[in-house]
């Protein structure tokens, strides 16, 4: 099997890295730092595959920390952040789209 580092990515337009802490589950955003956000608007945006497998690989050696990491579309908003470009990632952003046990 290829590694996904090996394979081709193509981006098409903004794209940040998105994952999972390991700890918790919690959705994590790529910083440019290299360190993980809770919020995708301090997430590194880049616009070419090469930006993109350089950023996956610094989180897929981070996996103490997070797994699962992936290139998400994203689209900048009027201030130049990053918001979620896809219905998924609107989902893993905003959280589960049904009422948990319990929640108020």
């Amino acid at each position: 099997m290829t590694s996904p580092l090996q394979q081709k990515l193509k981006i098409n337009g903004p794209t940040v890295i998105t994952a999972n802490r390991l700890g918790d589950g919690v959705v994590v955003w790529l910083r440019a730092d290299g360190s993980w956000s809770l919020d995708i608007g301090d997430a590194a945006v880049v616009t070419t595959s090469t930006e993109a497998l350089r950023l996956l690989g610094i989180a897929n050696a981070d996996e103490n920390r997070a797994v699962g990491a992936y290139p998400a579309p994203v689209v900048l908003d009027a201030d130049g952040l990053p918001r979620p470009a896809n219905l998924r990632e609107r989902i893993r952003v905003g959280g589960p789209t049904v009422a948990l046990p319990g929640a108020a």
